[in-house]
C-alpha cells in the first residue's frame, strides 16, 4: 500500500484560486478579515459585503484589507441590495460568514440575532440561487447540535438544535434553511455548511470572547474575570478551519454536489482545553497576567463542546496543521506586535506564510 499524501498540494491547487471570483459576507469581521487576506495570498478576486467593522479597533481597518477587492457596504436584512450586488459580483464561489455570532449578545437582542442569522441566511440563498453561483458554503458553528445524553464528540448526521440560548438555535435554524434550499439550487450548485471549533487568532477584538477580554485585561494590568473557568472547548487558530472551508469548496466545485452537506471543521483531542487551562497558556506570553473566577448568576453554557472532523479527514484530507499552544503563542505574539505600532497587514502576511509552510504548501 503506496503512503498517503499529507501535504496541502492533495487538496488544494493555487491554480484554482488565481483570478478565481469569490463573494464573501462578512468579511469586516476578525474571521472575514482573515479570510480575505488568505483568498489574495492566493490571488483571488474578492467581492466582500457586510456592515462597517463591529469592533474598534478592527483588524480589517488596521490591515487595511479593503484595498485590492471590492469592498461593499449592505446588510444580508437587506434582500433586494444583496441579490443586486451579488449578480453583479458574477462570482463562482460565496462564502457566507456574516452573522451576529456572540452568544451573550444573543441574549441582550435575540430577535435581531434571529433576523440576522436565520433571515439573513435565507436571503444570501435566494440570492445565489439568482446569480447563478457553483459553490455556496454557509459558515455555522459547532453549537448547532442538540445537547443531552451525548457523551462523544458531535458529528455531522446528529440532532441539531442547539442549547436554549439565541445564538446556537438561529444558527441551527440557519442549518435547516440551507437544507431547504439546497434541495432548490438543484445539482447545479453545491451547497455546504461548515461547523468549526473555537476560533482564535491575533487581531480579534470583540466583547465577551475570551482571548480578546485575555488582551484587554492583561494589556490594563487588570485582572481577568473568567464566568465559567471549568468549561472545555475545542480551539483552533483561525487559518485552520479557513483553509478547510477553501479545501471544501475546490472540491466542491470540482466535484459538484457529491460534497454537498455539513461538514465539522474541529480540532480534535489534543485541542480539547479548559478555559482556565487555555489562559493559563496564553497568560505565559503576558508579564504579571492574573485571572480569576466571576461568581454569581450568567448565561447558561455547555459544559463540555467537542466535534468528530473525521469526514474532513478522510475526504478532504484536513486536519488542524497548528498545534494549540504554538496558535496561542502567534496570538499573543500578534497582538502585543499590533500594540507596539507593527504593520498588521505584514503581521497577517507573515503568519500566513508560516502556516502555509507548516503545510508544505508553497
Amino acid at each position: 500500500m503506496g503512503k498517503r499524501r499529507t501535504t496541502l498540494e492533495s487538496v488544494v491547487t493555487p491554480a484554482f484560486w488565481k483570478n478565481r471570483r469569490v463573494f464573501v459576507t462578512g468579511h469586516t469581521g476578525f474571521k472575514g478579515a482573515w479570510l480575505v487576506a488568505l483568498l489574495k495570498h492566493l490571488g483571488a478576486q474578492v467581492t466582500g459585503y457586510a456592515l462597517d467593522p463591529p469592533t474598534r479597533p478592527s483588524l480589517f481597518q488596521a490591515a487595511h484589507m479593503y484595498q485590492g477587492i471590492t469592498d461593499l457596504r449592505g446588510d444580508v436584512r437587506d434582500l433586494t441590495l444583496l441579490e443586486a450586488d451579488m449578480c453583479r459580483a458574477e462570482a463562482d464561489v460565496l462564502i457566507h460568514l456574516a452573522a451576529q455570532s456572540l452568544v451573550r449578545a444573543s441574549y441582550q437582542d435575540p430577535v435581531a440575532t434571529y433576523a440576522t442569522n436565520v433571515m439573513g441566511t435565507a436571503h444570501v440563498l435566494q440570492a445565489a440561487r439568482r446569480a447563478g453561483l457553483d459553490v455556496v458554503l454557509v459558515v455555522t458553528t459547532d453549537k448547532v447540535y442538540r445537547h443531552g445524553a451525548l457523551q462523544r464528540p458531535f458529528q455531522e448526521d446528529d440532532p441539531l438544535g442547539g442549547q436554549a440560548d439565541p445564538y446556537s438555535t438561529s444558527k441551527a435554524c440557519a442549518e435547516m434553511v440551507v437544507e431547504q434550499y439546497r434541495a432548490s439550487l438543484g445539482e447545479a450548485c453545491a451547497v455546504l455548511t461548515a461547523r468549526a471549533g473555537n476560533v482564535i487568532g491575533g487581531g480579534d477584538f470583540a466583547q465577551d470572547r475570551l482571548l480578546p477580554d485575555a488582551v484587554r485585561a492583561f494589556s490594563r494590568g487588570e485582572i481577568l474575570a473568567l464566568r465559567y473557568p471549568q468549561a472545555i472547548r475545542p480551539w483552533q487558530h483561525v487559518l485552520d478551519p479557513l483553509w478547510g472551508y477553501l479545501t471544501l469548496c475546490e472540491h466542491s466545485y470540482k466535484k459538484g454536489v457529491d460534497f454537498s452537506g455539513a461538514w465539522n471543521f474541529g480540532p480534535g483531542e489534543s485541542h480539547e482545553y479548559s478555559v482556565e487551562k487555555l489562559v493559563d497558556v496564553f497568560a505565559h506570553h503576558w508579564s504579571g497576567a492574573r485571572w480569576r473566577w466571576q461568581a454569581g448568576v450568567h448565561p447558561p453554557e455547555t459544559d463540555v463542546l467537542g466535534l468528530n472532523s473525521s469526514k474532513a479527514n478522510d475526504r478532504l484530507d484536513w486536519h488542524c496543521r497548528l498545534p494549540l499552544e504554538e496558535a496561542l503563542h502567534w496570538s499573543a505574539d500578534f497582538y502585543q506586535r499590533m500594540a507596539q505600532g507593527a504593520d498588521v497587514r505584514a503581521l497577517m502576511q507573515t503568519q500566513i506564510e508560516d502556516y502555509l509552510a507548516k503545510c508544505a504548501f508553497s
